[in-house]
Formats: structure tokens, C-alpha cells, sequence
């Protein structure tokens, strides 16, 4: 006999429910009406037939494959137990719990990567620093030291006890680890060859330096007594001048940048050779003109512009100018006159012709102009280094006497004037400068009164600005105050000694 439809709606349902229970999820059922005869054929023989549904409390015959009741509301509840073939529960509850397990592993091991990734990252910023260090050295290994190298190595060893600590510990890929520790290896290896060079380079040579500085320094100390000694302030007791120091910038003209024309000096006295005033005589912006001069006591004056006496004179021409003994020397506006003016009453006590002597630009420096007739002086006295039509402008030489400014004597040379600077005279040799660059200068070219001889010479002098206006002597102080492109400089001479 087949069951009917109510039954097998009921069936389905105690199904469904057992099937849910598996899951842990409860089916609540809807009450169905009580049926008037139930169906046995499904059923185990012990349920009657076409029995009424009982109470509330009442429960269910068992049956061979589920239990059931209903509640006071009528709400019919079952459970339903499947054997194992039909539904693996057991299998899908293992593997339940053993997917918990494997997910509370892989969060543990993922925290250790995230560790990992954290500590490679800062020693990829040591490695880069490290990097950054010996390409530094490889460019300039002077600055670095045994100590340096020393450094170097100890962060690489600490580096690669690191590296093995993380793949000891790290069980997941190490192609980056590996990668790193490749990277530490090969850093090893150049830090060792970089100190292999140095030390057959550079702190050998070091060392070979040191040891001949202190050679140098025996080697000095045991000459010291036996060295020549400079010749004393005002002597020329030397074989001339065989060198020059750098320039040192006292400063500015006090009329400033655009005055670029001018002498400056020290007065030289041989009766006070140390007591002399410090002058400055800039031309007017037109570079020929001398109108205005200025007096210091002291360098100090000089520096701070104070304490200054100025003067106007009415009027000098060109740059030639010097001071001997408390007199200015200037060659006289438009002509060839030497004018001496007293430097206390400012007042011009004589004027004397230059015999024969070109001027007005005729025969004048190379790159400065008006400055035909140009004063010296030296260990000897006053000079005056010209031209003449009658030397086709080939340098002339006069000794003066300073009382009376005439010529004592007078010497030819065979140099061009017009192709040199300018000139200066030290213990009656006269000294010619060229232009070699910009900043540079350079002495080649003498003349020796005293014997007659002339020569070449290369000593080069280092310059501020581009044109050399004038250069005077000053015998105590063994300088050189040259006048260049407004700026006021100082150098000082060194001599040869004479033979022993």
C-alpha cells in the first residue's frame, strides 16, 4: 500500500530537518491538521495504523531512521540520524577543525614574515648607505684611514650573522634572503680589495710622505745654522731678485672702483727708513690727470681710512709718481718736466726739464697710458726710466739727484718700453714686467747699471685685476707696492744670495 500525500509531505520534512541538524541549524515546521489514518507501510511494525497524532507531551514512536514530537503550540520537531555513506558528517567535521588549525598556523607564520620583511628592509638601507660609502672611497680613498676599513668590515659581519639567522628561521621563500646575502658577499669582497689598494696606494704613500717630512725636518734643522740669511733692510748685499711672494690686497683706493689709474707707497728715507708715511696717488677717471694724493702715519691709517691728510696739486700727469725722502716726484702736466713738491707745505719747490725725453703718451707702458716719465726708487737714490725719439723708444735710465733733479748719468737699453707694463729698480737694477694673463704677470726682463748687462728672466707674480698701473720699491721693507686697476697690493722680494 503507498502512503498518501500528507504522509509523504511529512516525510520530507522530518528529511529536511535531520539534514539541517547536521549543519546545527533547526527547522521549525508549521502544524499540519491530524491526519484521520496514517500509513504504515514506512514505518517500523510497532506504530499503528491510522492512528490519531498524540499530545503535546506524548512523543513519537521511534522509526528506524529518526525521533520526533510537537510541541504545545502543535509545532512538529524531529531529528534524523544518517548513516555515514549517505552524508560524510564525521569527514566534514575533521576537516573543519583542521582547517581552524592550518588557518591559526599560516597567521603565525605570516606575522613572522611581516618581522622578516621589516628587519630586510633596514638592512637594505645599511647595505645602501654602505654603497653609498665605498663608492665615496673609491673616488677619494685619501680621506679614509685603517680604522675606516676596519669599521666597514665589522657592520658586513654583523650583516651576514643576520642573514643567517633568517634563513634558519624563515621556512617560506628565500629568494630575497639569498639574494641579500649574495649582495653582503660581493660587499665583503670590495670592501677587501678597496683596503688591498689603499694599502699599496694611498696609506703607503702616506706613510712614505710622513717619513720624508720628518727627513725634510732633520734634514732642516741640521742646515738651519748654515742657511743663507736675507739681506738686512737697505742692503744689497744679494745676488737680485730671484722671486716673488702672492699678492696681498691691502684695499681699495678711497675713490673707489672707477679709478682705476694711480700709484701708491711708502716714503723711503735712508736717514729714517722705517718712519716713512704711506701715500696714495689715484689719476682722474680720465687715467692721466693727477690732481688729489693723500698722506697715512701708519698701514692702520691706511686700512681704516682715518687720520688721512689730502692734498690737490695743480697738476701731475700719468702714474709715474714716487716719494724719496718727504718729496712727491711727478712728471708736470703737458710736458717734460719733473716737478718735486714738499709733502709738508704741499707746495712744488722745483721743476726741471727731462732733456730729450718723449711724453704725452709717446712712448708710454703697454696697456696704460700717460706714463712717458716714470720715477724710481731704490737703495741708490731717485731714478727716472724714459724714452727718446733718439732711442726709437728703446728704454733710457737716468740716475737724478734729488736735491736738483739733474741727470748724474744715464744708461740705454735694448727693451722696448712701449712692450713692457711697467718697470721698478732695486739696487740699481732695473726690473721689466710683461702681461702673460689676466692674473698673471710675469718679471723678464733686467737691466744691471751697474755692470751694463742685460738678460731674461721668468719670475711670474700672481695679480688681482687684469692691468698693472704702476710698481714702486721700497728698499727697507724689500716690497714691491703695486697699483692694479684701482686696487692697492703688496709683495715681497726675494733675493738670491751671494756666493760664498
Amino acid at each position: 500500500m503507498k502512503p498518501g500525500f500528507p504522509g509523504l509531505l511529512v516525510l520530507l520534512g522530518l528529511l529536511h530537518l535531520a539534514v539541517m541538524r547536521v549543519w546545527g541549524v533547526t527547522t521549525t515546521f508549521p502544524s499540519f491538521p491530524t491526519p484521520t489514518s496514517f500509513p504504515t507501510s514506512n514505518f517500523s511494525s510497532s506504530s499503528p495504523p491510522d492512528s490519531a497524532w498524540p499530545t503535546s507531551s506524548s512523543k513519537f514512536q521511534s522509526f528506524s531512521n529518526f525521533t520526533g514530537n510537537r510541541d504545545d503550540r502543535g509545532v512538529c520537531q524531529c531529528s534524523v540520524i544518517l548513516p555515514d555513506n549517505t552524508f560524510p558528517v564525521v569527514r566534514v567535521e575533521r576537516l573543519e577543525i583542521t582547517a581552524q588549525t592550518i588557518s591559526k598556523k599560516f597567521e603565525k607564520e605570516l606575522s613572522k614574515v611581516k618581522e622578516y620583511v621589516k628587519l630586510i628592509s633596514v638592512y637594505e638601507e645599511k647595505l645602501l648607505n654602505l654603497t653609498v660609502r665605498v663608492s665615496i672611497m673609491e673616488k677619494d680613498s685619501i680621506s679614509y684611514t685603517e680604522l675606516d676599513f676596519e669599521l666597514i668590515k665589522m657592520e658586513v659581519k654583523e650583516m651576514e650573522k643576520l642573514i643567517k639567522q633568517l634563513k634558519v628561521g624563515f621556512t617560506g621563500s628565500t629568494v630575497i634572503i639569498d639574494q641579500l646575502e649574495v649582495e653582503i658577499r660581493n660587499m665583503t669582497l670590495l670592501v677587501e680589495q678597496l683596503e688591498t689598494l689603499d694599502k699599496n696606494n694611498v696609506l703607503a704613500i702616506r706613510r712614505q710622505i710622513l717619513a720624508l717630512k720628518n727627513r725634510l725636518k732633520e734634514c732642516e734643522a741640521s742646515k738651519v745654522e748654515s742657511a743663507p740669511l736675507p739681506p738686512a733692510p737697505g742692503s744689497c748685499a744679494h745676488g737680485g731678485v730671484v722671486n716673488i711672494s702672492k699678492p696681498a690686497v691691502v684695499q681699495l683706493n678711497w675713490l673707489g672702483f672707477n679709478y682705476k689709474y694711480g700709484a701708491w707707497g711708502r716714503d723711503y728715507s735712508p736717514q729714517n727708513p722705517g718712519s716713512g708715511l704711506y701715500w696714495v696717488a689715484p689719476l682722474d677717471t680720465d687715467g692721466r690727470t693727477l690732481r688729489y694724493y693723500r698722506l697715512y702715519n701708519t698701514m692702520d691709517d691706511l686700512l681704516l681710512h682715518t687720520n688721512a691728510r689730502e692734498n690737490q696739486i695743480l697738476y701731475g700727469q700719468g702714474g709715474g709718481t714716487v716719494v724719496y725722502k718727504n718729496n712727491m716726484y711727478v712728471n708736470w702736466h703737458n710736458t717734460r718736466n719733473m716737478a718735486k713738491i714738499n709733502l709738508t707745505t704741499n707746495k712744488v719747490d722745483l721743476t726741471q726739464t727731462l732733456p730729450d725725453a718723449a711724453y704725452n703718451n709717446r712712448f708710454s707702458y703697454a696697456n696704460v697710458g700717460w706714463q712717458d716719465i716714470d720715477f724710481a726708487v731704490d737703495e741708490n737714490g731717485l731714478w727716472v726710466i724714459y724714452a727718446t725719439e733718439a732711442s726709437t723708444g728703446n728704454i733710457v735710465i737716468s740716475k737724478l739727484n734729488d736735491s736738483t733733479l739733474a741727470v748724474l748719468n744715464t744708461w740705454h737699453a735694448k727693451q722696448y718700453k712701449p712692450s713692457v707694463t711697467n718697470t721698478f729698480m732695486v739696487c740699481g737694477v732695473l726690473y721689466a714686467t710683461r702681461t702673460l694673463s689676466t692674473r698673471l704677470e710675469e718679471i723678464f726682463y733686467y737691466y744691471d747699471t751697474n755692470t751694463g748687462k742685460e738678460g731674461k728672466l721668468s719670475i711670474v707674480m700672481q695679480k688681482m685685476q687684469e692691468n698693472v698701473q704702476s710698481i714702486n720699491y721700497h728698499p727697507f721693507e724689500q716690497k714691491l707696492f703695486v697699483y692694479n686697476d684701482g686696487y692697492l697690493l703688496n709683495y715681497d722680494l726675494a733675493f738670491r744670495p751671494l756666493p760664498q
